[in-house]
């Protein structure tokens, strides 16, 4: 061959070798490029079906509905796979007892405890006349009709107080002059006003318990034939709150602090006249829940400006029990508690993490999943035990399921940016405060307690929006704490801020401590002294 050919040969392998490098470089670009592409598609679709999820789809993570492939299948072929040609015929009992319709209440069980009034339907006396004889009709017994509900509107009335006085007549006999005594003279829960214990209670609960803003409760006054203005409702919370009430909240403070045990969540509030902060910026409540298993149950309810983790470590500086909470790593900052995580969250985090359909066949998430299931299952059997029990029944049982877990967590390799990504970052970063409650017998496994105990602040947030000041902000706290922690102690919270507000002003400004502890849901004397208020 000759050289020009030669080289004119090489000098093509030389180009088709740049071509094909070229391409490979741009295929593997290609290849990167539609792998990324591919992984924000599934991204977005994960975001696209939790958002799906979040609207319409089933709102607890506690039932059970993963199925792996096989169980699905057998959905398919049930006739098939279960057959058995000496099964025995139901009897019609048999299918009527099957049936377990929820029972009805009895007109009886649903009047239970109402007060009676009787209303007597008579004949008009001039018509109370004999149809065969003439002769004067008498009464000779009555007949029950129906019954019916009857609602009788709020009654409106002023209430003056006298002070009754008292004079010593032996005395007088004796010295021609009288020792004169009068009753105690109970203070007035505001200067100058006409509130009330029973009109200051009623607005609270409207407004705490039943969510009904005080917007709402100006119009409902003047339906009454009242013109009360929402400043002046406002006024009456506020300062009733503030003068009456906050002693029992610190009270309240101080029994939270004793437990062994408390939960801690909390939620944004927007405050319009926060200093140094627009209107629109987010403020927080913050929520502490001592534990389920608590002798003084309390529910305290704390206002701050921000969310940041050096509110709940004052809060807590001298609490040295069991902290739950969601995995906020601002709690970190409260340093003389033992943190424990909330295996709620952990569900929550795989169930966002599975596809539609998903299966413990095909999606990681859905294991994860499933061992959280099993968990909350095995605490279901456990939760009326002692302490010390449960506590060994824990480390017998649910230690090995544990294990097992996150064997399986360690060997997870997620996808960058995916919600199982979430789901494995969260529980590797808190799976020494998950695996607290396995020493400790009165720890529980999640943080739904102060979940619970938050919600109903959040559905009143729905219909007030928002508060007008700090201080407002602060009021509302202290009256949460109390509504809450009466509910949380099986008391009616109408009755308990009646009884309160009413027997309060007879302390004088500086009631003692004891005084106090009389005053708390959880006393006899308290409990004894409501019976007058329900």
């Amino acid at each position: 061959m000759a050289d020009a050919e030669r080289n004119e040969l090489l000098e093509t392998i030389k180009n088709l070798t740049e071509q094909l490098e070229t391409t490979a470089a741009q295929l593997e670009k290609v290849t990167t490029e539609n792998a990324a592409l591919r992984r924000k598609l599934e991204r977005m679709n994960e975001l696209l079906l939790n958002a799906q999820q979040a609207r319409f789809g089933q709102s607890s993570e506690k039932k059970k509905y993963v199925l792996p492939e096989s169980e699905q299948l057998r959905l398919f072929n049930e006739a098939e796979a279960e057959q058995d040609v000496k099964a025995p015929e139901p009897t019609e009992e048999g299918l009527v007892a099957a049936y377990n319709r929820k029972r009805k209440r009895t007109m009886d069980e649903l009047i239970q405890g109402l007060p009676v009034k009787e209303t007597i339907i008579k004949i008009p006396e001039d018509l109370r006349t004999c149809d065969r004889c003439g002769g004067k009709m008498k009464p000779i017994g009555k007949k029950l009709a129906f019954r019916e509900l009857e609602v009788i509107p709020k009654q409106v009335f002023i209430n003056e107080v006298y002070i009754e006085t008292y004079a010593c007549e032996d005395c007088e006999k004796d010295t021609g002059f009288a020792n004169v005594m009068r009753a105690v003279t109970p203070e007035r829960l505001l200067k100058h006003s006409l509130a009330s214990p029973n009109t200051v209670a009623d607005v609270m609960t409207q407004k705490y318990v039943d969510g009904i803003p005080l917007a709402r409760q100006e119009k409902i006054w003047a339906r009454d034939g009242i013109e009360l203005s929402r400043g002046t409702l406002a006024n009456w919370v506020i300062q009733c709150a503030q003068r009456w009430l906050k002693p029992l909240y610190r009270q309240m403070k101080k029994a939270l602090l004793e437990s062994q045990v408390i939960h801690a969540d909390e939620t944004v509030v927007q405050v319009l006249k926060e200093p140094g902060k627009k209107p629109t910026s987010e403020s927080r409540m913050w929520v502490y829940a001592s534990g389920e298993r608590s002798a003084k149950p309390v529910r305290y309810f704390e206002y701050q400006p921000d969310r940041s983790g050096k509110h709940p470590a004052a809060l807590l500086k001298e609490f040295t029990g069991y902290l739950v909470t969601d995995g906020y790593t601002g709690y970190n900052k409260v340093e003389g508690a033992v943190h424990c995580g909330c295996w709620a969250h952990m569900r929550r985090y795989w169930k966002e993490a599975m596809p539609k359909g998903a299966t413990t066949d095909t999606s990681k998430a859905a294991v994860g999943y499933e061992y959280c299931n099993k968990l909350f299952a095995m605490e279901r059997k456990y939760a009326d035990y002692p302490s010390w029990q449960r506590e060994l029944a824990r480390q017998a049982f649910e230690e090995p399921l544990l294990d097992a877990y996150w064997s399986w967590v360690e060997k997870l390799d997620p996808q960058e940016g995916s919600k199982l990504e979430e789901a494995v970052v969260y529980a590797r970063k808190q799976k020494a405060q998950l695996n607290e409650f396995i020493k400790h017998g009165n720890v529980p496994i999640s943080n739904n307690l102060a979940e619970n105990a938050i919600r109903p602040f959040v559905t009143g947030r729905k219909n007030w929006l928002f508060s007008d000041t700090p201080r407002g902000a602060e009021s509302s706290a202290i009256v949460y704490t109390l509504v809450e922690t009466a509910k949380a102690n099986g008391l009616d919270p109408s009755a308990y801020l009646r009884c309160v507000l009413d027997q309060l002003r007879f302390l004088g400004k500086s009631p003692t401590t004891a005084k106090l502890e009389s005053f708390m849901p959880w006393s006899d004397v308290l409990r004894k002294a409501i019976e007058n208020y329900t």
